[in-house]
């Protein structure tokens, strides 16, 4: 039986297709867009971020502990002597020392590149989302002006309140960031 004629495979499987179709085609075509920028940028990685990146996944899955559960057990069993072979890095396991210091060094460099990478991913995006927010605003306070004109063309009287007189003016956002700054001197 097909996904339509059971509850549960429709349950597990998520919404019809009738359900889907809510979206409007405008919410669809921008995911699409956000999809294909994002692999694009993935795509387009130098071969070094892509290992870092690599790495960073790695190191940070259950796998990686798991791996690392039965390397220091083997090395431990191993150099005890417990398993009748003769140990080649007795305790206090120096050599294991050093190798798990090194693989933290490049480890914690691996998580830092990553981490440049996406801080300047977000950068990105908090630029794109002030953009769009300001042309927003714009358009916003002209489609209030616009409304207003149409009101007075049309000679509807309404009661012009300070608070919407405000979102009438165009905003400077210079203006915000000094009246942030003033603020937060005062904390």
């Amino acid at each position: 039986m097909d996904m339509q004629g059971n509850p549960q495979k429709r349950a597990r499987h998520g919404k019809s297709k009738k359900e889907k179709s809510t979206l409007s085609s405008v919410i669809r075509q921008n995911i699409r867009e956000i999809v294909r920028h994002r692999n694009e940028v993935r795509h387009n990685r130098s071969l070094q971020m892509r290992i870092a990146d690599t790495v960073t996944v790695f190191a940070g899955s259950m796998t990686f502990v798991y791996v690392h559960i039965f390397w220091f057990g083997a090395w431990f069993l191993i150099n005890s002597g417990w398993l009748g072979l003769k140990p080649f890095d007795p305790f206090p396991y120096g050599l294991l020392t050093m190798i798990v210091s090194l693989e933290a060094i490049f480890l914690s460099t691996f998580v830092l590149v990553s981490q440049n990478r996406m801080s300047r991913d977000n950068d990105e995006r908090e630029q794109l989302d002030l953009q769009v927010n300001l042309l927003t605003e714009r358009e916003l306070t002209r489609v209030l002006l616009m409304l207003d004109q149409i009101q007075k063309k049309l000679g509807i009287e309404t009661k012009v309140d300070a608070e919407l007189a405000d979102f009438e003016k165009e905003i400077q956002p210079e203006e915000i960031l000094k009246e942030i700054e003033r603020n937060q001197e005062d904390l």
